[in-house]
């Protein structure tokens, strides 16, 4: 379709970005600790380490890895822990090597780490040790040769470490018995590495950087296949939209998605080193009392980054609307749609609107974002970002009219090559022109702004109307005694489908009668749930993102709840 959205891009945005602006993610990367080395880089539980230090620690890590694991180019490696100064260490220092780096959700079932590093071929994994159990029972089964352990305190002072790694394992008793022959401390990774010569590699673009697995929670979880030049688009591409708000050397994220999610690797680690940022790792940001009592200790912080949940969370924690928003400079949502109501209450609280953006694990991943100088929530996922091109197509591959609903479909050179070893759901992800089939119902109106309607395979029909679980969930979150909903889709003989609401209260006194009347004056009827039922929690990924998947699979269980 014609490119209508560049008519509301801001002035100092370009159209069109250079996707070989540099040669790997490495080089982004050495330039940053080079121009940055006095700068501190990262911060986690109160430590913080510099860009120079991060140089030194992932030469040594990198030189290990090559010199005495004799890990080639090419070779994969599973990183599998949450938000630790270890993280970006690890990461970088296996890139350096030129690996190519395998993110691990460190909660997964043994089934599930099993499928992903077996598929990806992984040989070397850096595990914590609070998941070291679940490595042990993989190891046999998989090509894993090299398994490197780090606990929680592993890169804080002396003292430091040796109180929280003793309080973690023996006090909390948070470090499950595991016995993996051979395995390596990271400790000494580091120290062994630091005396070994670094031999820097020539890394090129079309070099895969991350094998970034997607789609565990709809069915077998397939590895996109990210290269560096698919990184370093993205990269240029998000760059280019906040660029004029940021100033080299001088802001402050809060990072609390895990780095093992590509929405937070991508603007959240690599965009704040290119722009020698400081990075505050949140090891869990569930615990919003801690997670508060972290934020009151940063001194003017200027972005963050998280899920609805996440926003939805501290908007309503009395702690958080104590705090300084004056230096905030924005606050994006991505990952799952953002709410109205949770958008109106976060702008509420911090004077802020929360900016809303869209990405895949297939699309490096930023997709569309909105304008930064928008004053207020629009219910928009923002504008295709620069080098980007979208379609809306129907069922049958044709193009829909502006305004009409259709499935979102993406082509730029953030797109991923295909999937690790799967040549056939390769084929079937893209359209005969190049287009990516995000799989997501949206629509684009006359200025160009994309609205996401529903995925494909949440969508409801209900008597031949389909209906969008996003919009019914819009609503019920708005009304004023609820804090979360999900809505689902259940069989029914007569209508197909009918809407089942699944909700937190906020007002403990909510009743079913009370949402049902409340949808009924907001929305068409066929659209209002038949059938409402609360909860104290709503099942989530570990990124906040809420699984409908869970809940619909429990709602054909007990189809008269």
């Amino acid at each position: 379709m014609d490119k209508i959205w560049l008519k509301n891009y801001p002035n100092n945005i370009p159209h069109e970005i250079n996707p070989e602006a540099f040669q790997s993610v490495v080089d982004v990367f050495e330039q940053g600790v080079v121009k940055f080395k006095h700068n501190e880089a990262f911060e986690n539980m109160g430590t913080s380490i510099t860009y120079h230090q991060l140089d030194k620690l992932t030469q040594a890590f990198a030189a290990y890895l090559t010199e005495t694991l004799s890990c080639k180019a090419g070779d994969r490696v599973a990183i599998m822990m949450p938000n630790l100064l270890q993280y970006p260490i690890c990461l970088f220092g296996a890139l350096r090597a030129g690996l190519t780096v395998v993110n691990v959700n460190p909660l997964y079932t043994r089934r599930e780490l099993l499928h992903q590093v077996y598929d990806a071929g992984v040989e070397t994994i850096i595990v914590l040790a609070n998941f070291a159990d679940t490595v042990q029972h993989v190891v046999a089964e998989s090509k894993i040769k090299n398994v490197i352990i780090t606990e929680i305190g592993d890169l804080f002072p002396s003292v430091k470490k040796t109180v929280i790694n003793f309080a973690v394992k023996y006090l909390k008793k948070m470090v499950p018995d595991y016995h993996i022959p051979n395995a390596i401390k990271l400790t000494t990774v580091l120290e062994q590495g630091a005396k070994l010569p670094f031999k820097r590699l020539c890394i090129r673009p079309e070099d895969i950087a991350f094998l970034q697995y997607t789609g565990g929670t709809t069915g077998v979880a397939k590895g996109a296949i990210l290269t560096h030049r698919n990184i370093i688009a993205n990269l240029e591409q998000t760059s280019a939209w906040v660029k004029s708000i940021l100033q080299e050397g001088k802001e402050i994220i809060i990072t609390p998605l895990p780095l093992y999610h590509i929405f937070s690797l991508l603007a959240n680690c690599l965009l704040f080193i290119k722009v020698g940022g400081k990075n505050i790792l949140i090891t869990n940001p569930r615990d919003i009392k801690d997670f508060v009592k972290t934020l009151k200790k940063v001194e003017k912080f200027t972005a963050l980054t998280g899920v609805n949940t996440l926003f939805n969370a501290l908007a309503n924690n009395s702690e958080f609307k104590q705090l300084d928003f004056s230096h905030l400079k924005f606050a994006l949502g991505g990952g799952m749609a953002v709410q109205k109501a949770v958008a109106e209450q976060w702008e509420k609280v911090t004077g802020h609107p929360l900016l809303e953006a869209y990405g895949l694990t297939e699309t490096s991943p930023a997709v569309t974002i909105n304008p930064l100088n928008m004053q207020h929530y629009n219910g928009s996922i923002g504008l295709p970002i620069p080098s980007t091109e979208i379609s809306i197509r129907d069922d049958d591959g044709k193009e829909v009219t502006i305004g009409e609903v259709g499935e979102l479909c993406v082509r730029g050179p953030q797109v991923m090559r295909g999937y690790w070893n799967k040549p056939e759901e390769t084929k079937a992800s893209f359209t005969q022109d190049g287009f990516l089939k995000t799989g997501d119902m949206a629509s684009v109106d006359s200025n160009g702004f994309v609205y996401i309607r529903e995925r494909k395979k949440d969508m409801i029909v209900v008597s031949g109307f389909n209906v969008y679980p996003n919009e019914v969930e819009s609503v019920i979150v708005s009304h004023p005694g609820v804090l979360e909903a999900a809505v689902v889709g259940v069989p029914q003989k007569i209508s197909g489908e009918m809407v089942k609401a699944f909700i937190v209260k906020k007002d403990p006194d909510l009743t079913k009668e009370q949402v049902i009347a409340y949808c009924r004056e907001n929305l068409t009827a066929y659209k209002v749930p038949k059938v409402v039922a609360f909860r104290d929690d709503l099942p989530k990924t570990n990124v906040g993102k809420i699984l409908r998947r869970v809940l619909r699979d429990e709602a054909k269980t007990n189809s008269n709840e």
